[in-house]
């Protein structure tokens, strides 16, 4: 099983994955950036990307790993990542449900002055990379297809977690 945390950036999905890790025994967390970061760094410079999911190699190596893990480990696979691009997300998750690999998807939400404020929390500056993302989030996540939405606004990470699990039946342990 895979719980995907979609949100738009500064809305809490590394920390509510690492709190879900926490509580969730026999999880772990898989980060699909490090495939960009790979592909990013060995391909030469002419055909670099803005964005390393418009690379279909992106998708399929995460598509394959998370079907390689999902077949080898009996636990529950979760993962932190914006998407945005319906069909990229139903490329991804799509694909895994056809293998007959549960997704449970999750959007968090937070207003856009909460976000920039989190980004700044972190020591991005508001002409940062995830900062110019936050309005093309926003309406992308709006979209029927991540339409689970979690408001993190007044949220503390153990109750976003603790949303997550209710909403999936599972006891609240801690």
């Amino acid at each position: 099983m895979i719980i995907w945390i979609n949100e738009a950036f500064g809305s809490g999905k590394t920390q509510t994955a690492a709190e879900l890790n926490r509580r969730i025994a026999n999880s772990f967390i898989f980060d699909p950036e490090n495939a960009g970061d790979y592909i990013s760094q060995n391909v030469p410079t002419g055909m670099l990307k803005n964005d390393f999911q418009d690379y279909p190699l992106w998708r399929e190596i995460n598509y394959a790993m998370l079907k390689h893990i999902d077949s080898e480990y009996n636990g529950t696979i979760i993962v932190p990542m914006t998407i945005v691009e319906p069909a990229y997300f139903r490329e991804l998750t799509g694909r895994l449900q056809n293998e007959e690999i549960t997704v449970h998807h999750f959007t968090l939400c937070a207003s856009r002055k909460t976000l920039l404020k989190r980004l700044r929390s972190r020591g991005e500056r508001e002409d940062s990379w995830a900062a110019q993302q936050i309005d093309r989030c926003l309406s992308g996540l709006q979209q029927a297809l991540f339409q689970r939405h979690l408001d993190t606004e007044a949220l503390s990470v153990e109750e976003v977690s603790e949303a997550v699990l209710s909403s999936l039946g599972w006891p609240q342990s801690t």
